[in-house]
């Protein structure tokens, strides 16, 4: 393979020699990439990020041997389109997965292929979720859809079969299976494991059901958001209040279905619908944990506030249950890199899909450019790197040139991201280049499909956001996030910012010509 990384010191000396444009020598060692990404994992919730209602020490084992991005954001906070992102390093426009009724266009370029054919080995395990089988891999082993947590369907090279087990388990048992018999030694490789977890409905593994069950949590202080000034949050339906369901999302679905929540569809399934998938055994143990729950929660007969309060408790609980087993699983693919002799010579990469609200704003999902839903963990730890922390910004369209960069393959012009090499090895070249690239463009367009989140573009300074809502509502909104870091107080309105709103307005004019979005052309202000 051309341009090879070799390991330890040696590495970044070879990664200098590439960024002043000379060539790398050839190692016995070349860099393999190991991506990790969970679908809708918050970083409210990951210990290394400061998290104080769980703990996530093999998240934070990558934390301790690379960097953690305090600044890493998404272009589009939803899942394929995000995936589309990530793959292409291109925005959604650009790359043509707007929103999730689309299906991917495998034919055109996404890095993985890049990297295939510059000698990588390259295998896609776990959700995929961009409707189009997956292309530029060498196996493919991927949940259908969204994918179930119990027992679930994959797709393993076009042939269709259903494994027994949980989900998370078994893509890292597929991922760790294919590093140990099926891959060639004698070539580098690109391994992505995509975890369902903890995608809604957060199912916990059998193994974790009592973890967290003496926990409460503190409400975010703007649980209670009145949504004053921001028309398109008081038209949302991601409410934990008024949307999150009990019976399809808490699991309160008793054997005379005496219980219904929001979904009228599930009335008929009722207590059935969790269990659909699940063997004898694995439905005794769930219902030997659901069933107290569920005759305390009847008995108790909660109405209002106190309803809604014990929503959240009762969410959270799932949740940090569904990344407690994420983060084992992680815990196990370190395990493995490290007693095979492939941690120093493997780029480690820890990642979301986007953003998620653990009740901040009252709410549950994601979709908006608010900063809960807008950031997203990032952590990559390349081996004889940099540990510690990067404040620059960067979106998921920046991390397919960051990997080609790493591999020694030449980035493609078309590719919209820019790479953050630099921010891993700890060279001062090209941090220049980073800080002139300050500002992030985001745009939304799934309208008004489930939640009712309407469509929106921005832009994303270091200071300031700047968001446009477009289509059944029309508004602008800004927040001064030093002084408002929830984004409850649209300023657009205060007369005192309208030099501000001109320079910003005109910083993401640039942006929208910088990517050629369309939608520059269509919306005027």
């Amino acid at each position: 393979m051309k341009n090879a990384l070799i390991t330890g010191t040696s590495l970044l000396g070879a990664l200098a020699a590439q960024a002043q444009g000379q060539p790398m020598n050839n190692g016995e060692k070349p860099l393999n990439i190991v991506y990790i990404m969970c679908d809708d994992h918050s970083y409210q919730t990951i210990s290394c990020y400061g998290s104080t209602m769980n703990h996530t020490p093999n998240i934070d084992r990558v934390a301790q041997r690379g960097v953690r991005f305090t600044n890493s954001f998404v272009a589009n906070s939803l899942s394929g389109p995000s995936r589309a992102c990530m793959l292409t390093g291109k925005h959604s426009h650009a790359n043509g997965f707007t929103d999730n009724t689309k299906s991917f266009d495998g034919s055109q370029q996404t890095f993985p292929k890049l990297l295939r054919a510059a000698g990588y080995q390259t295998a896609m395990i776990g959700k995929w979720h961009l409707v189009s089988l997956p292309t530029g891999f060498d196996y493919y082993d991927i949940l259908t859809g969204q994918g179930d947590y119990y027992n679930p369907t994959f797709i393993r090279n076009g042939e269709e079969l259903q494994r027994h087990g949980y989900a998370t388990n078994i893509t890292t048992d597929l991922a760790l299976n294919w590093l140990d018999t099926q891959r060639d030694p004698q070539k580098p490789f690109c391994l992505f494991i995509h975890h369902k977890a903890p995608h809604r409905t957060w199912m916990p593994d059998l193994q974790d059901l009592e973890l967290f069950s003496d926990s409460t949590y503190k409400l975010p202080d703007n649980f209670f958001d009145d949504y004053s000034g921001r028309r398109a949050a008081q038209e949302q339906r991601m409410s934990i209040d008024k949307d999150m369901d009990i019976v399809y999302d808490l699991k309160m679905a008793d054997r005379d279905s005496t219980i219904h929540g929001h979904d009228k569809g599930l009335e008929s399934v009722g207590y059935y619908y969790y269990r659909r998938r699940m063997d004898s055994a694995q439905q005794a143990a769930w219902d030997k944990h659901y069933d107290p729950i569920i005759e305390n929660f009847k008995k108790a007969n909660l109405s209002g506030k106190a309803l809604v309060e014990w929503k959240f408790q009762q969410y959270m609980r799932d949740y940090l249950r569904v990344i407690h087993s994420v983060d084992r699983n992680v815990g196990r693919v370190l395990d493995y890199l490290e007693a095979n002799g492939l941690m120093d010579n493997t780029l480690i990469v820890y990642t979301s899909d986007q953003g998620f609200y653990m009740g901040e704003h009252g709410w549950f999902d994601k979709r908006f450019m608010y900063e809960e839903s807008f950031r997203t963990p990032l952590i990559m730890a390349l081996p004889g790197g940099k540990v510690g922390t990067s404040d620059v910004m960067i979106q998921n369209i920046d991390y397919a040139p960051t990997f080609l960069e790493a591999a020694g393959v030449k980035v493609p012009q078309d590719i919209q991201g820019e790479s953050v090499l630099s921010e891993l090895t700890g060279a001062d070249k090209g941090k220049a280049k980073r800080s002139s690239k300050r500002n992030l463009y985001y745009h939304y367009y799934e309208y008004p499909d489930e939640h009712r989140v309407n469509r929106h573009f921005g832009i994303r300074t270091p200071r300031y956001s700047l968001m446009r809502f477009y289509g059944d509502v029309n508004q602008w909104e800004l927040y001064d996030l030093k002084r408002d870091p929830e984004n409850m107080h649209n300023i657009y309105d205060d007369p005192k910012q309208k030099s501000l709103i001109k320079k910003l307005k005109k910083e993401l004019s640039k942006l929208q010509e910088q990517y050629d979005d369309p939608i520059r052309k269509q919306i005027t202000d």
